[in-house]
């Protein structure tokens, strides 16, 4: 199995807000790839579902889970494809995560997933992300300036920013907390 980059940064400041919701429901993320988010956020205890589209990375999740005993669900979902959609029931969510995964048709649907009260964490690359030479070649996997707040108007933001990284490896990105209000 390939090496998992550690967990965003974004994520581990996040980690009270995040714990806190989970008391409340599912903790779900889309586009969980090999499970670098997913398996950071059940180390800590909690359980999670991960949705992706490859059997190959969900396969490799369920293993790197089961090795240390972390309570991950991978399930397979291709969210661009199909019926469409997230295979998620509105206001069934406590959290969800989105980490490095843009598609932007699906913004509506994630913000009604989210239980009231339910969290937000959105990371994802911004269109000068080009200049640092890796990352999404398709321009519409990357963010505009300024934008990620905007592709959730129903939420109320309770961290935003927009930059480059000072990680080892940089990254242009744009990272969101939001919560939903309550009813």
């Amino acid at each position: 199995m390939k090496p998992l980059s550690p967990p965003s940064p974004f994520l581990l400041e996040q980690r009270e807000l995040l714990c806190h919701a989970a008391q409340r429901g599912p903790l779900v993320e889309l586009a969980c790839g090999r499970g670098r988010i997913a398996l950071a956020v059940a180390a800590w205890g909690l359980s999670v579902i991960g949705l992706d589209r490859n059997a190959e990375f969900l396969g490799e999740l369920a293993a790197r889970a089961r090795d240390a005993a972390l309570r991950v669900s991978p399930v397979r979902a291709d969210l661009e494809q199909g019926r469409g959609g997230l295979p998620l029931a509105p206001a069934s969510c406590a959290a969800l995560l989105v980490f490095r995964y843009l598609h932007r048709p699906l913004c509506r649907e994630i913000a009604d997933a989210l239980q009231p009260g339910g969290l937000l964490l959105y990371e994802t690359f911004t269109q000068h992300q080009r200049k640092l030479g890796y990352g999404p070649g398709n321009p519409a996997f990357l963010l505009d300036e300024g934008e990620l707040a905007s592709l959730f108007p129903g939420l109320e933001v309770l961290a935003l920013w927009e930059g480059v990284t000072d990680e080892p490896r940089p990254a242009a990105l744009a990272r969101l907390a939001a919560r939903r209000p309550p009813r």
